[in-house]
């Protein structure tokens, strides 16, 4: 038996399960890589105080990242929410003495129920500290907005002209995703010289909890298993969409999308790419 790649995902544990650490081990599993995590906060709404953000210390957060990469090792990492201009800082600094040669970083900011999910001044440590480090980042349009100052994005040349602006930044490729465009679900990647559009059919639903998690946890995996960055895209935005596709909801709020539907319910959505 040949061992699967092993990949780590350091993020927030969501206890309701739809997004961070949850979404993302589900995601390693269905695509058949050995999944770990770093967990950096506890993302959990306390009935009493309101409190919804439990971070937890550097001191666990280095001490679970030694334990994965001493007992396992690591072929590709990705960053979800950090939280914190300490986590940002001690991430980096984690992932700059790695070595690790795929490095995906989530830039996550605020959750799908609006909540909170990067102190204020973790952005520039973001800036200047994470991204120069990721192979690709993968912002979605509110974050890509939140990275260069709030600028206002409404069509697919807005995300391209922030595809550039934030390539200045220093990963590798970047990602920015239009699933807040009217019409089909397009991305745009930049890897510094031209660009690449994913566009995926817009499934007419709300339960897509997790979908950014998801998507950028299956381009993790399949960066760990050999594919290159362009090819590792496309086939997460067609395992994410399907997943989308059959989303649900246990309750009358936003529910998840659904990991298991490409094992499940069939094949994976056509990505139509152009170069």
């Amino acid at each position: 038996m040949i061992n699967p790649p092993r990949v780590l995902t350091f993020a927030g544990s969501a206890a309701g399960g739809s997004a961070g650490i949850q979404a993302d081990l589900k995601t390693f599993q269905e695509l058949d890589v050995y999944g770990m995590s770093v967990i950096t906060a506890i993302v959990a709404r306390h009935p009493e105080t309101n409190k919804n953000v439990h971070p937890q210390t550097l001191e666990a957060i280095e001490a679970q990242y030694t334990t994965a990469m001493n007992q396992v090792g690591i072929d590709a990492l990705k960053t979800g929410m950090l939280f914190s201009k300490e986590v940002i800082l001690k991430t980096s600094e984690i992932i700059k003495e790695s070595k690790i040669d795929h490095i995906v970083v989530d830039p996550v900011m605020v959750g799908k129920l609006d909540s909170k999910l990067l102190e204020d001044d973790a952005i520039e440590a973001m800036k200047r500290k994470l991204l120069p480090l990721a192979t690709i980042i993968t912002p979605n349009m509110p974050e890509a907005s939140f990275l260069l100052d709030e600028r206002k994005l409404t069509n697919v040349e807005d995300l391209k002209q922030a595809a550039v602006d934030l390539h200045h930044l220093g990963p590798k490729y970047v990602l920015v995703k239009g699933g807040r465009l009217e019409g089909p679900a397009i991305d745009v990647l930049y890897d510094g010289e031209s660009f690449t559009t994913f566009e995926a059919p817009r499934i007419d639903t709300v339960n897509t909890s997790g979908a950014g998690c998801t998507y950028s946890a299956a381009i993790t995996a399949q960066l760990a298993k050999g594919k290159n960055v362009m090819e590792a895209v496309e086939s997460a935005k067609g395992f994410v969409t399907t997943a989308i596709e059959y989303g649900f909801s246990y309750t009358d709020k936003v529910g998840p999308t659904y990991h298991a539907a490409l094992r499940t319910r069939g094949e994976a959505h056509k990505i139509t790419v152009r170069r």
